[in-house]
């Protein structure tokens, strides 16, 4: 898809984060942006740079866990943008443990946002896309979709399912005119684990060598972000911005059990 020169996008999780970098994205690029979050402060912020950038932007408070609320993100998009040219289901959280020491409870919370929350969107903006005859829907996944570290399973159960379903789409709607990218990153600095709920092994100490490898990586949000929109304007499914993840992606696609029998060396799955 090549970029309209009034690009129209609409970003969930749009108020710090990638969720920001990408409002920022699309901005230097000369669109216009939605920004949409539950943290109205934090979306407001992120309005403000965008404006500051020279672009237009709006905020609409959305909690992805509830339809109506996505339905009536799109209805507002729909009066602000006139139409969206980009969705990007980017909110998202986090869940980390050994798997029987996770409360259910947990599990339930990151699927509603996770999972369910990219299902919203994509239910609520891709009819509309099909009835123009063009679209672009980005779904943030993670790495850890690709790959699924121990001690992440809820994590890795929802970054996967996202993945899947951005590959069933990207071939369902092709012939249609909509495009579909999957973006799965690895560790970069957000504030995704400060907001991560834990259990067991899972501790303070395990947070916090995630919190460094997210400081100490070279390629950050913004850096993330462009990859994503790059992979918008070439119409790529898949979107791997760190080198490392591409390679530890396709070392397990040629020695899968092998490449698990490694991991099971890593019982946190990160060093």
């Amino acid at each position: 898809m090549a970029f309209p020169k009034d690009l129209r996008a609409v970003v969930t999780g749009g108020g710090s984060g990638l969720g920001r970098a990408l409002c920022l994205e699309v901005a230097r690029r000369g669109g216009r942006v939605v920004v949409s979050d539950v943290d109205l402060a934090g979306a407001e912020e992120t309005a403000a740079q965008v404006r500051g950038a020279g672009s237009e932007a709006f905020v609409v408070e959305c909690d992805v866990r509830d339809p109506e609320a996505v339905e009536r993100l799109s209805a507002r998009a729909d009066e602000l943008l006139g139409v969206t040219d980009l969705l990007c289901n980017n909110a998202g959280v986090a869940v980390g443990g050994p798997f029987t020491e996770i409360p259910l409870e947990d599990w339930r919370w990151i699927m509603d946002i996770n999972l369910w929350g990219v299902i919203h969107g994509c239910r609520t903006f891709i009819p509309k896309m099909q009835e123009r005859g063009q679209g672009h829907v980005i779904n943030v996944a993670s790495a850890a979709g690709l790959l699924a570290s121990p001690s992440m399973a809820p994590y890795n159960v929802t970054k996967a399912g996202v993945v899947a379903l951005s590959e069933t789409l990207y071939a369902e709607l092709k012939k249609s005119g909509v495009k579909v990218s999957v973006l799965c990153p690895m560790f970069f600095q957000t504030k995704i684990a400060e907001n991560a709920r834990s259990s067991g092994p899972f501790d303070e100490k395990t947070v916090a060598v995630i919190e460094k490898l997210m400081r100490r990586s070279k390629v950050q949000a913004p850096d993330v972000a462009r990859v994503a929109l790059d992979a918008v304007a070439k119409g790529m499914l898949y979107a791997l911005p760190m080198r490392h993840g591409r390679v530890l992606w396709r070392v397990k696609r040629s020695l899968p059990q092998g490449f698990y029998d490694l991991m099971s060396m890593r019982p946190n799955g990160l060093g």
